[in-house]
């Protein structure tokens, strides 16, 4: 141990510097984005519903990285974490797509009268609940809540992320100091208005059903997928070489405790509203899951059990699964298809009884957001050093080992 602790101030970096992206691989982004949008405006134009439905799942799938790739970064800060040094900054740069959430959601703006019934005065009038609730349920207050938390994410996440890159010129260690604070203020700001947007943007779908737990189930979504995400892109870097002598087995083996850990909160999150809803036997509370439990809904049900939830946990169960950046690749991948499919769980059954709708739509969605996002990411780190080189514990970290 007293010879590591020696080794922690002796030991020199190389500074990987930014990655360059490929202009083919540029070029696939553009043209996914490019396919995608378009193919989102004709779904739109030919079926309204469907259009606005996939639009709007695939808007929330990729806010949910941005603001996870933030909140991993404020949870290093906040615990003052040493083994993430080295893969922090590809966390922070998911914060680059925020922008496009401003633009994302001002679209769905527009969609607003197809997706949410409470947006239509005469669906409101004569029903008690939804009058109840109209002081919240109105479209006026949903676009400044919602434009307000945008903004609050935008400003604290700019500010955390522009710190650790200043951090990278003079090695300040008042910029962590900084961050440290900061992180604790997004942390609670996060909590609130992350719960308050799936509030609004998912559970308000179906105006009359409510979940205490609701938030967490999503914030369960958002940390599992933001850290499939951060893995991915970990070993794609890991790869090309670009963290070689930076990033090691035991970087991976922490990134697939994290996934494996969080696998497990999201179905302990899942069933505990489930099961509370199911013990309380509330009419206005148990149609939510019988919508599901019914028709063609009934198979992505028990995909969900078995494929967020079983498939991950015996993939990441044994020691070396974790420190296998194959295996973890494939693991990651899967848990963000089975996030995505659980967006369409939770969005299309207020739209579509009989089952569910995976085609061109939601496809398009996928390409045309998953396209912008990647094309944001790649900019930042290729503008970039893809490692915060001067962290005060890079170095520490980069001797991370497993007992």
């Amino acid at each position: 141990m007293a010879q590591g602790h020696t080794d922690n101030h002796s030991t020199e970096i190389k500074n990987p510097g930014s990655w360059k992206l490929e202009s083919s691989t540029r070029g696939i982004f553009i043209g996914m984005a490019v396919v995608g949008i378009v193919g989102l405006v004709a779904s739109i134009i030919l079926s309204p519903v469907r259009g606005w439905s996939a639009l709007l799942m695939n808007h929330f799938f990729f806010m949910s990285l941005a603001l996870g790739g933030l909140f991993i970064t404020s949870i290093q800060y906040v615990t003052n974490a040493m083994w993430s040094a080295p893969v922090r900054r590809i966390a922070e740069s998911f914060s680059a797509y925020l922008p496009v959430v401003l633009v994302g959601f001002l679209i769905i703006c527009l969609g607003i009268p197809h997706l949410f019934s409470w947006s239509h005065s005469e669906i409101v009038q004569g029903d008690p609940v939804l009058e109840h609730k109209a002081s919240y349920l109105n479209v006026t207050f949903f676009v400044i809540r919602n434009l307000v938390a945008i903004a609050v994410w935008f400003l604290l996440g700019r500010k955390l992320v522009g710190n650790s890159v200043a951090q990278d010129a003079d090695g300040n260690p008042v910029y962590t100091l900084r961050n440290r604070v900061l992180s604790g203020a997004f942390i609670v700001l996060f909590a609130l208005t992350y719960t308050m947007s799936s509030i609004d943007l998912l559970m308000s779908l179906d105006p009359h059903w409510f979940s205490t737990m609701f938030g967490v189930y999503a914030f369960a979504g958002l940390f599992t997928s933001s850290l499939a995400l951060l893995t991915i892109f970990t070993i794609v870097l890991l790869r090309k070489g670009l963290l070689k002598g930076i990033v090691n087995d035991n970087h991976l083996h922490d990134l697939g405790k994290f996934m494996f850990a969080f696998t497990i909160f999201w179905a302990y999150i899942a069933f505990s509203q489930y099961m509370l809803i199911w013990y309380a036997n509330l009419p206005e509370e148990t149609m939510y899951f019988m919508h599901r439990f019914d028709g063609g809904w009934k198979g992505i049900t028990i995909f969900l059990l078995l494929g967020k939830f079983l498939v991950p946990f015996f993939a990441l169960l044994p020691r070396e699964a974790k420190r296998d950046a194959g295996r973890l690749m494939k693991v990651a991948i899967w848990i963000l298809f089975a996030q995505w499919i659980d967006l369409i769980w939770i969005i299309q059954p207020e739209f579509f009884k009989d089952g569910p709708k995976i085609g061109f739509p939601e496809v398009a969605g996928l390409l045309a957001f998953g396209g912008i996002f990647c094309l944001m990411v790649t900019r930042f780190l290729g503008t970039h050093n893809i490692v915060a080189i001067k962290d005060p514990k890079l170095a520490e970290s980069v001797l991370h080992h497993h007992q």
